[in-house]
């Protein structure tokens, strides 16, 4: 039988080399007309980009060698990122654009023709020949003096030069500004002119907002697109499940902007529980093909700054019409989830229905009824069901790591004070678990109606990445062999036999470094981490599109009303655009909380801290600096006068004259040289006693 195109992939990407047709077709065992289908097949993937062909009848999974790519971002360290230009429906390889060549650094979008080499894992690092698109015209920065003349000083971290400013338009230093790079030799300092006035640099929010601006995400919403929200009314109650009466509750943290996804749990008459999750019924206000829905799968999801959202949805419906205020009546789609006492999903039922939230609870206040002497019954279950559905996780062996997340803690006039760590409470895993097992019973019933579904999957780690761990791990004093890390349950053992050394923190992050990145698409994929075969995001379609897109399917497979799927075609390149878009929201949440870090010590300069090494490179040490929620650099030129050798796969830094080394993990005191809140970069020096 002839393959579809995912098996046909994955055949000849185990095969590691360029595969005949004939290979394929005996491997297959096709005949006749069969053979005729599988070559058409090869030439379509061709014409993707999913396949290079080779001498003859032979083809490789993977890009040619010289092909045309286009710049897709920038990675945390400012390199280029890109990917086949016109490959579309196909998992697209890392590809790091490491030799750019002369003049400005491409945009994002410009189209280059590049000569790729493997650098392991699957990636690729390519060589620019030639630049298809024109160099960046316009460039985002802050206006600065040095000596006397006004400079712009770019806020990409990858661009190390700064440009003459011939043309302020009425800019002053201090101010943000979108710049257009006049035209120059490449050798020479560039000269730019500004084109258009941002706001102040140092002014409330203004992190956010360069943040938002350097990575392209909009806020302001189309105006076709607010007047379709401002038009949105609640549905007729009429035909949906009444669940009115049960006691919801919506559980999010303190300063959480939407609430889309309520609980409630009792116990059930064989010993195990019932557990109903009640989610925000959005298909109901954003139907397929309208203006809403358009911005919403251009958004992909909404990004949450530490002082403001940037909503996939309008205002209207994200905080409004769709959100679950308490004590107000609210479409939703809710499961019943049938749990055992010993955790399994022994059952579920969809329905369309109409509820009211009892109460809007945070994670703390929940907790503390929780650990109080009078816990209501109806919350106490939540804690009981949890418990049930814990003992499953344990079983299965889901990956359990402790990487905690930064908040910024703002003053009264919007001043960043402060980066400390998130709180993780129990609650915080109660309402996890219930989400966890609400989307598996999404991904089970699409798939047993043969309905297309958005998955949300995380691949096995990449043996390449494995084995660079094991070598890392080895080299610190910590073998391990190759077969103890195939399973999440085999990582937790890990985490567990380093708990308490000095380098626990430092596994928690090498486990997450040597994980696959979970990305959407309709293929049937597990989810590694979480130890399921079967996932899919279900619970938060405010600020998912993949989330509606499952509701729609839901409603569509279980005959559930109006709002349903319609069009099933293009779920590949849907997928694909929608992990581009939370790639960028991560990568705009982490800027924006750099930037905070570094504007919360810029008035600490000379202060001495600890430091923990997380980062070797030839050119200096990353540190993570205890209880501040920043990183800096300690460039090698501060060490001192002796030549320091870098080695890579130790990841350590050694002084040729006096043997003193650096090494991943050491911890150290350092000193605040610098911090530049534009830029979001803390550079460090050697503190006395090392």
């Amino acid at each position: 039988m002839l393959p579809d195109r995912d098996r046909l992939l994955a055949f000849i990407a185990e095969r590691g080399g360029p595969v005949d047709r004939k290979e394929i077709a005996r491997a297959f065992r096709l005949k006749g007309a069969e053979r005729a289908a599988l070559r058409d097949l090869l030439r379509e993937l061709e014409a993707e980009g999913a396949l290079d062909r080779r001498r003859g009848r032979r083809v490789s999974s993977g890009p040619p060698e010289v092909t045309v790519v286009e710049v897709s971002g920038r990675t945390e360290d400012g390199e280029l990122l890109a990917r086949p230009a016109g490959r579309k429906g196909v998992p697209a390889p890392e590809i790091i654009v490491d030799e750019p060549g002369p003049g400005p650094l491409p945009a994002t979008g410009a189209k280059l023709l590049v000569r790729l080499r493997p650098a392991g894992e699957g990636g690729y690092l390519a060589r620019v020949m030639r630049r298809l698109t024109a160099p960046p015209r316009d460039i985002l920065g802050v206006i600065a003096e040095d000596d006397g003349a006004l400079v712009l000083r770019p806020v990409d971290r990858g661009r190390n030069r700064g440009f003459a400013v011939s043309d302020a338009a009425g800019a002053a230093a201090g101010d943000i500004v979108r710049a257009a790079v006049l035209p120059g030799r490449a050798e020479q300092r560039r000269s730019v002119r500004v084109v258009e006035r941002l706001g102040r640099h140092d002014g409330p929010g203004a992190l956010s907002t360069l943040t938002l601006l350097e990575h392209g995400i909009e806020e302001p919403f189309p105006p076709e697109v607010l007047a379709e929200a401002e038009a949105a009314r609640l549905p007729d109650p009429a035909g949906r499940a009444d669940l009115t009466g049960m006691a919801l509750v919506t559980v999010d943290g303190e300063d959480a902007r939407d609430f889309d996804d309520a609980i409630h749990a009792e116990p059930d008459e064989e010993g195990g529980w019932r557990v109903t999750v009640a989610i925000a019924d959005i298909a109901s206000y954003v139907r397929p093909g309208s203006a809403l829905d358009r911005e919403a799968a251009r958004r992909g999801n909404s990004v949450y700054l530490p002082d403001r959202a940037v909503p996939m949805l309008p205002a209207r419906l994200s905080a409004g019409l769709g959100s679950l205020v308490p004590g107000e009546e609210r479409p939703c789609l809710a499961v019943e989830l049938r749990i055992g006492a010993g955790g399994a999903l022994r059952g579920h039922r969809f329905r369309r229905g109409w509820m009211r939230s009892s109460a809007r609870l945070t994670y703390r206040a929940l907790q503390d009824m929780l650990d109080g002497p009078d816990t209501p019954p109806h919350l106490a279950h939540l804690e009981g069901a949890f418990r049930a559905l814990e003992r499953a996780r344990q079983r299965r062996g889901a990956l359990e790591l402790d990487l905690p997340e930064r908040r910024v803690v703002f003053d009264a006039g919007g001043n960043a004070v402060a980066v400390a760590a998130r709180e993780r409470l129990t609650t915080h895993r109660i309402v996890e678990e219930f989400m966890i097992a609400a989307n598996v019973a999404a991904a089970e019933t699409l798939e047993a109606k043969g309905q297309i579904c958005m998955r949300r999957v995380h691949d096995r780690p990449d043996p390449a990445r494995i084995e660079a761990m094991r070598s890392l791990l080895r080299d610190l004093g910590h073998p391990v062999s190759f077969g103890e890390l195939q399973r999440p349950k085999q990582f937790n053992a890990l985490l567990a036999r380093l708990a308490g050394t000095p380098f626990a923190a430092l596994a928690h992050e090498l486990v997450l470094r040597a994980q696959a990145q979970a990305v959407y698409t309709p293929d049937m994929r597990g989810h590694f981490g979480l130890g399921l075969a079967r996932y899919a995001h279900f619970t938060s379609p405010i600020r998912r599109y993949a989330d509606l897109l499952v509701h729609r399917a839901l409603i569509a497979a279980l005959g559930l009303g109006a709002g349903g799927l319609e069009d099933e075609s293009g779920f590949h390149d849907i997928a694909e655009a929608l992990s581009t878009t939370e790639r960028r929201a991560a990568a705009a949440e982490r800027r924006a909380l750099d930037r905070y870090a570094a504007a919360v010590l810029e008035g600490r300069t000379g202060e001495t801290f600890e430091g923990r090494i997380v980062g070797v490179q030839r050119f200096g040490l990353f540190l993570r600096l205890a209880g501040e929620g920043a990183d800096g650099i300690l460039p090698t030129a501060s060490l001192g006068g002796e030549y320091f050798r870098h080695d890579a796969r130790r990841h350590t830094l050694s002084g040729s004259a006096t043997g003193r080394t650096f090494c991943l993990g050491d911890t150290l005191p350092v000193r605040l040289e610098a911090a530049d809140p534009v830029s979001g970069g803390v550079v460090l020096a050697l503190g006395e006693g090392r």
